[in-house]
């Protein structure tokens, strides 16, 4: 079926193991990307018991007593946050300022909360996180200026993987992966109908939706060589989506992504972005999902021939429609 709804129907000597007409291939992860792409890393994960987080309530009274705690609490982004709007704050404390964050009653107590919690945890790996209790047990990394954020887990149903900018300030949680201080054109690949169908083919699936991986989906994920100018252009379709979902504010990605009732101008935002990344894959618009892992499976290939000789299985013959 064509993006247009017309049938197509194509004569293909062999599939391979993921219903992909050519050769067998098993997409295997990648510690880092290859190319100028950016690091996408798990979010920090708190292991904390749910003592250093707050409700939009609980930050307000702490912060009526004890203004000064202003210092100590952030926004926090987890998968709902970052899909749904929903508001969560964690507190983030660095270490040499753990000495004026217990001089807070509030947040003294929630401290010693987590050092019992860790310490009697039933995990052997989170027993030794007890000697830092104001701090999340993984810290990964933390942005400058922004983050580029994935929810690890979301809807097959949207026809775009959600993505998000967010500022240096958010908190980013282990239920997303992020790119820290990334140029934003790494945005317009993840955004694109390309990424959706990759991401929907290689990475393991949670129920019916998708589960993200960087490993296996992020670094594997075949794009050509970009030039200055594809950036250039990339960045600004990435502002483009932006700026359509600012014009729906307070909207949430969920509403706006709801396929039944996406704004005409954040579909249109998202038609270009693939119109420009999809021309620089093969100089015109692919005419189906089918077309467009034949050319990623090919550039995978061709990716990972260089360090490891791919050898193929020849499956049946088949009628792609």
């Amino acid at each position: 079926m064509a993006d247009d709804g017309s049938t197509i129907e194509k004569q293909v000597e062999f599939i391979n193991a993921y219903l992909v007409p050519g050769w067998d291939v098993i997409v295997s992860p990648i510690p880092r990307p290859t190319d100028g792409r950016g690091l996408m890393e798990w979010g920090n994960k708190p292991t904390d018991g749910g003592n250093l987080f707050l409700t939009p309530h609980e930050r307000d009274t702490v912060l009526r007593e004890f203004p000064e705690a202003d210092l100590f609490i952030k926004r926090f982004l987890g998968a709902q946050e970052l899909i749904r709007g929903e508001q969560r704050y964690c507190i983030w404390i660095e270490n040499a300022e753990r000495g004026d964050a217990e001089k807070i009653p509030e947040l003294k107590r929630r401290i010693e909360a987590v050092a019992r919690m860790r310490a009697e945890s039933k995990a052997e790996e989170t027993r030794p996180a007890a000697a830092f209790p104001h701090r999340f047990r993984q810290i990964q990394s933390i942005a400058k200026n922004y983050s580029l954020v994935v929810a690890r887990v979301s809807s097959e149903n949207r026809e775009y993987l959600p993505v998000g900018l967010e500022d240096g300030q958010t908190i980013i949680g282990d239920r997303n992966f992020a790119l820290y201080d990334t140029p934003l054109w790494n945005m317009a690949l993840i955004a694109s109908r390309l990424h959706w169908v990759w991401i929907g083919t290689v990475c393991v699936r949670m129920r019916t939706d998708f589960s993200y991986s960087n490993t296996l989906g992020w670094n594997t994920f075949p794009v050509p060589t970009l030039t200055e100018k594809n950036k250039a252009d990339l960045t600004r379709c990435a502002e483009d989506i932006l700026l359509a979902r600012e014009h729906h504010f307070p909207a949430t990605i969920a509403e706006l992504y709801d396929p039944a009732n996406m704004p005409d101008d954040l579909r249109a935002a998202h038609e270009h972005n693939d119109e420009v990344l999809e021309r620089i894959y093969i100089g015109r618009r692919f005419k189906n999902d089918t077309e467009r892992l034949e050319k990623l499976f090919d550039l995978y290939t061709k990716m990972t021939a260089a360090a490891t000789p791919v050898k193929g299985k020849r499956g049946r013959k088949v009628r792609d429609h």
